[in-house]
């Protein structure tokens, strides 16, 4: 019990020494973010050919399994996905997935605000609004991502119940069974380092006492595989511009509206191969 105090000690002297050495300049930083996503089989339905789930999930994580960077100071940060290139098949399905992944997004942490590019179906919006409020609960446990010693933290929050996912029918639901409800509620568990003392992370994640590397949400993560701190050329944080400008909620009405009538088309189909 002694020697695990010790280590406590020592390893909140260092932490101390490295917040202080960071507090006597600016911070800014460069993090590059990888993203993983888990897949439910079932929601592929129970009649489909296994080979066939099997091929479109290999095909989904390859679409899923992007990279990011942030681009960060103290105050203000840039979030956005690495292109790729293209792999040719899959590019309508990847379309009209990136469609229901969040764009291009600035942060201002000081002012609480945050302004994001989205692309939607062919149409380009700039979403402006203020920051979502985590009500982050604060745990003991610690790893080590990288070089940087980190402390887990853990929230919960409502997503729009929307994107190719939600078309099928969950088997509670029946086949004449009520709709899914607008939202749902989902866990987020984050890794943060106070060994970077800016309270930022990648999509519209903050308010934490240092950067999270690793974040989880429902069944996606995304955790930081290169960190390049105080560059010596300043970053340049970007501010989206482009779009007809729209608040998030009505930018969620108006996605909710689009998936429904996807998925009334969807089961349409779905119900016509069965006769």
């Amino acid at each position: 019990m002694k020697m695990k105090h010790l280590k406590i000690l020592t390893f909140a002297s260092v932490l101390l020494a490295s917040v202080i050495s960071w507090g006597q300049k600016d911070v800014q930083g460069i993090a590059y973010y990888s993203s993983s996503r888990e897949i439910d089989a079932s929601a592929f339905g129970e009649n489909e050919d296994p080979e066939r789930i099997k091929r479109r999930i290999e095909r989904m994580k390859e679409i899923f399994d992007n990279t990011f960077i942030l681009t960060f100071n103290q105050v203000e940060s840039f979030y956005k996905e690495v292109e790729k290139e293209s792999s040719g098949g899959g590019n309508r399905w990847r379309g009209m997935m990136n469609s229901f992944t969040p764009g291009p997004q600035y942060k201002n942490v000081k002012d609480g605000k945050l302004v994001q590019d989205q692309e939607f179906f062919g149409k380009q919006f700039l979403i402006k609004d203020d920051l979502p409020k985590h009500n982050w609960v604060m745990g003991s446990e610690t790893k080590k991502i990288g070089d940087y010693m980190c402390f887990k933290a853990t929230a919960k929050r409502d997503i729009p119940n929307v994107g190719p996912g939600s078309f099928r029918r969950s088997p509670e639901q029946g086949e004449e069974g009520e709709e899914a409800p607008a939202t749902r509620e989902v866990e987020i568990e984050a890794w943060y380092s106070l060994q970077i003392p800016v309270n930022q992370g990648p999509e519209d994640y903050w308010g934490l006492p240092g950067l999270i590397l690793e974040i989880t949400v429902d069944n996606k993560t995304l955790y930081c595989s290169k960190i390049v701190m105080n560059p010596e050329e300043k970053v340049e944080i970007e501010i989206p511009s482009d779009g007809k400008e729209i608040t998030k909620a009505d930018y969620e009405a108006l996605v909710k509206k689009k998936t429904d009538e996807m998925r009334m088309q969807f089961r349409s189909r779905e119900g016509q191969r069965r006769f």
